[in-house]
């Protein structure tokens, strides 16, 4: 049943090359309105069991001096929805007033007692009228008409209360918890995400009300970034409202990891101008999502006076597919492109004399008992040396690029190979089988285009210097689609004098969303802040290209966790369980394990993970394989060791030597 979607239908942004802000309706939230002209909103949720109204209070206010605009409180049942009542009558008493959310998940009643309470309810379409059991199920179109008549019969209250109140509703799926009629009929991808939200939203729009906000999380970047394209289209098609959207990458996870995954499903949708508020989900308290979110949303509000002119392109001659995943075909020049994984190159050209144990911060140990080399799984494929010539013998995997004239100088040419500029390359012939060529986006000529297409042995290394950087980047990459040229392509990015963490936030936005979009064999990154000393920045681009390799899911290098950020529903601390779960088991490479609080989101998000644990009682944890529950009501104090077991039994586990 799933639509398709021709070429025409392509367009779920105001351009593919000039940052521009999707319009949207406003939506009063509280006297803080969201979409039409407003700034995109920063909000955060928080972890506290709502029943305590002291601890929830204190969350808040530390969200509120964060400068979270919106707070989100989780209200599984009636008493739950009634203590918020509680909790806004003591803000206000303490000098605080902020639109509060009402999370709702399963309890239509609780719903309709919540949004005459807060200012704001949050539904989830795969579980306000269903239930999920992974079962797969016939229907005719008779029989499904009958199931939208029961859904309106439950959500029709509610609407009617928030029209009385002037209460604002997120309508937000969520790719863990589709029902089974939706996965049955459309299937467990972006086009059932989007109908799951479609139908809710068909029915506000039949009854009036549209103070509406929608929402399409995942905790896979790249479902996620195609569900929202599509649900823009998708209203756009209907002639629905442009309706402001909330943007969230569920279940991130926390440190780097989780902000890298967050900023590259929120910060590509960013960057072609939607998104309206944003969440960044980090299993965290709850007060440090905000400097993220903050910093994620900053790019963007003088962007438009930043930016340069990149050549137009309409959605008709544009070959990327926007809702589905291709990778960009290539042709192999030795071990990149092709087949192979994303490569990682590290730059060390500001090293005037490079030793053996500066190495150590790309995953390359020199060891001097055995004058040999070792490797982990975070070493990098490349080193680039600029006018450097090669100190001493690289271990093996490590190849090393120069500057071009010092490249002609070097008499061992087996692992060394040249960097050249676009002119070297264009009037010198270079007798090597791998050249870099490096260039940017705007000297992607016609000559040039010709050249690469008649030669086998270049691979681009492609960098902007226009603050709409991502956009650039693909524009660049559509003029090497539309002429057939399957060179590799390294995308380089140098950031300066910005923080560690907003490097991470940045990079994930820029490069990852070429990546999702099957765009780029390798990743080229440069940090250079004075605060940090050249070994710390070097390690830690090197640890954040292979972050964004591994959130792209283009090459995985490390255990994946897919945990919640926590809420008043966690029936265990989430962080401590987390860290004690990662401790033991992040040697495990390629290996998902997913942790979750409790079972709203659990179940559906673990269809994409290899294992899972879940809070599903006082005390005690369910664990899964895949969607499958292979142990109930496991006490938690023995968890761990029965998860590992359970890996064990696989054969996934590796003893740590």
């Amino acid at each position: 049943m799933n639509p398709v979607i021709s070429k025409i239908h392509w367009q779920y942004c105001p351009s593919l090359t000039s940052y521009q802000r999707r319009k949207t309706i406003e939506v009063d939230i509280g006297g803080i309105a969201l979409g039409g002209n407003n700034p995109i909103r920063v909000q955060s949720m928080t972890t506290a069991d709502t029943m305590d109204t002291e601890k929830t209070v204190a969350e808040c206010i530390r969200l509120i001096e964060a400068g979270s605009e919106y707070i989100r409180i989780t209200a599984p049942s009636i008493k739950e929805a009634e203590n918020l009542r509680q909790i806004k009558e003591v803000l206000k008493k303490k000098g605080f007033e902020v639109p509060l959310i009402a999370d709702i998940h399963f309890t239509p009643n609780a719903a309709e007692l919540a949004a005459r309470i807060v200012e704001k309810v949050r539904i989830n379409p795969g579980n306000y009228a269903d239930r999920k059991r992974f079962e797969v199920i016939e229907y005719t179109e008779a029989t499904y008409q009958a199931e939208l008549e029961r859904i309106r019969e439950k959500f029709v209250p509610l609407i009617r209360i928030c029209k009385e109140y002037g209460t604002a509703m997120r309508i937000g799926t969520n790719h863990g918890s589709l029902s089974d009629r939706i996965m049955s009929r459309y299937g467990d991808n972006p086009t059932g995400m989007v109908e799951s939200a479609l139908e809710f939203l068909r029915i506000a729009e039949d009854e009036g009300f549209y103070n509406i906000v929608l929402s399409m999380k995942s905790s896979n970047p790249q479902v996620m970034v195609q569900a929202y394209r599509l649900l823009v289209q998708r209203m756009e098609e209907e002639r629905l409202k442009p309706y402001p959207l909330h943007l969230g990458v569920t279940e991130a996870g926390d440190g780097e990891d989780g902000r890298i995954k967050s900023s590259m499903g929120i910060g590509t949708l960013l960057e072609d101008g939607l998104g309206d508020t944003i969440r960044v989900s980090l299993t965290e308290d709850p007060e440090f999502e905000i400097p993220v979110a903050k910093a994620l949303v900053n790019r963007y509000i003088t962007r438009v006076e930043e930016q340069t002119p990149i050549p137009d392109l309409s959605f008709e001659a544009y070959p990327i597919h926007p809702y589905e995943y291709n990778k960009r075909p290539t042709q192999a020049v030795r071990q990149l492109g092709g087949n192979n994984v994303p490569r990682v190159i590290a730059d060390y050209s500001q090293f005037s004399s490079l030793q053996m144990e500066d190495l150590k911060a790309i995953g390359h140990f020199y060891l001097p008992a055995t004058d040999k080399w070792a490797m982990n799984d975070l070493g990098a494929d490349f080193i680039y040396l600029g006018d450097q010539p090669t100190p001493f013998m690289m271990p093996n995997g490590l190849k090393v690029i120069q500057n071009y004239t010092t490249w002609q100088a070097t008499t061992e040419k087996a692992n060394v190979f040249p960097l050249v500029t676009v002119e070297q390359y264009t009037k010198v012939t270079i007798e090597s089988d791998l050249v870099f060529l490096h260039l940017a986006t705007d000297e992607l000529s016609e000559a040039l285009l010709t050249q690469l297409g008649n030669t086998n042995n270049t691979v681009l290394v492609l960098y902007t210097t226009n603050a709409h950087a991502m956009a650039s980047l693909r524009r660049a990459f559509v003029k090497l689609l539309q002429a057939a040229i399957k060179a590799p392509v390294i995308v380089q990015r140098k950031y300066t004098q910005v923080s560690a963490e907003n490097f991470q936030l940045y990079a994930a936005t820029d490069l990852g969303g070429l990546l999702v979009d099957g765009l780029g064999e390798g990743i080229w990154l440069t940090h250079t802040n004075e605060a940090i000393p050249a070994e710390d920045a070097i390690k830690l681009a090197n640890s954040v290209a292979f972050g964004i390799l591994q959130a792209s899911r283009t090459r995985i290098t490390k255990t994946e966790y897919i945990s919640c950020p926590s809420c008043g529903r966690t029936l265990f601390d989430l962080q401590e369980t987390t860290a004690m779960i990662r401790e033991r088991t992040d040697h495990l490479k390629g290996v998902k394990i997913a942790i979750m609080g409790c079972i709203v989101n659990g179940p559906g998000e673990m269809a994409d993970a290899d294992y899972g644990y879940v809070g599903s009682g006082k005390g005690k944890i369910t664990l899964y394989r895949n969607k499958e529950i292979v142990k109930r009501a496991v006490e938690a104090e023995n968890a761990v060791d029965e998860l590992i077991e359970l890996i064990k039994e696989d054969g996934k586990w590796i003893e740590v030597s």
